[in-house]
């Protein structure tokens, strides 16, 4: 039968593989679609390779060249991310400063330490702006450090108080130990009101302040900003502030349970889940 078809059986063999590789291409192409739809074009190709991996072998290379072929590209930032600021008199440290070292020497000079073994341990908080027409919201949430996980956030029509208050008190409600935590915002004026610090005193937790006008000190939640703001306010319009407070909530909540953070390779309420189980049903 082969040799009446094919000069050699090698060459059927050849044709045979290619014929495969072709099906098995098409249902990748289509796994490949069906991933950046389900997360609206957020995904390039590292987390949707990390995604497949799951149930399939397969590199990042060749997913890049898939989705190169279909003219797949997942949202890139745009614009650097700008929190809202207002500052008192700075009287808090920064704790999150080490002092680096080169080839096992100290330098003098200071950079962050983000560093962490489990969560609970670091968290950070910064409030940004949102404009839609002439109305303004304010979003105010809280990041662990070490899982990436959002574990409160507050929206408010102005950046008053209350709104941080609010926020923190939620926070403090979900964990009965806090002590030693490390809390990090920038010199904002709401970090700086007496009744704001007591309520750290109180459960042994730690502030800490950025340096003035270093960003770098509070990457960790503008990373958040900057890629909430890039894959669901940049180019888009909204009918209302409304509209895009309800957006907001529907992506935090994707955040956390769906998005995968590539240095770990799942969402962080997956990640939180299995650094401590006892926490997490705490968290929901």
């Amino acid at each position: 039968m082969i040799s009446y078809f094919w000069t050699s059986s090698s060459t059927y063999y050849y044709y045979l593989k290619r014929v495969n590789k072709t099906e098995v291409d098409s249902e990748i192409k289509q796994e490949i679609i069906s991933i950046y739809e389900k997360h609206k074009g957020r995904y390039g190709y590292r987390r949707i390779t990390i995604e497949l991996q799951k149930r399939l072998k397969i590199n990042y290379k060749k997913v890049k060249r898939i989705m190169n072929e279909l003219g797949l590209k997942g949202i890139q930032p745009r614009e650097k991310y700008k929190s809202f600021k207002g500052e008192l008199n700075k009287k808090i440290p920064n704790h999150l400063l080490e002092e680096k070292e080169e080839k096992g020497y100290k330098t003098g000079k200071l950079g962050q330490n983000f560093k962490t073994s489990k969560p609970n341990q670091k968290w950070t908080t910064d409030v940004t702006e949102f404009k839609v027409k002439d109305k303004k919201t304010y979003l105010s949430p809280i990041r662990d450090m070490h899982t990436g996980y959002i574990i409160v956030r507050k929206l408010s029509k102005s950046p008053n108080f209350k709104m941080v208050e609010d926020m923190l008190d939620e926070a403090l409600a979900k964990f009965d130990n806090l002590e030693g935590l490390i809390f990090h915002s920038d010199q904002g004026w709401p970090y700086q009101m007496p009744q704001y610090q007591k309520k750290l005193k109180d459960r042994g937790i730690i502030q800490s302040m950025s340096r003035k006008g270093n960003c770098l000190d509070n990457s960790i939640m503008e990373t958040f900003f900057a890629q909430l703001k890039n894959e669901i306010y940049y180019g888009k319009e909204y009918k209302s502030i409304d509209e895009l407070e309800q957006k907001i909530n529907e992506y935090i909540d994707y955040y956390n349970n769906e998005r995968i953070i590539l240095r770990l390779k799942m969402s962080p309420a997956e990640y939180w889940k299995r650094c401590n189980m006892d926490q997490y049903k705490e968290m929901n």
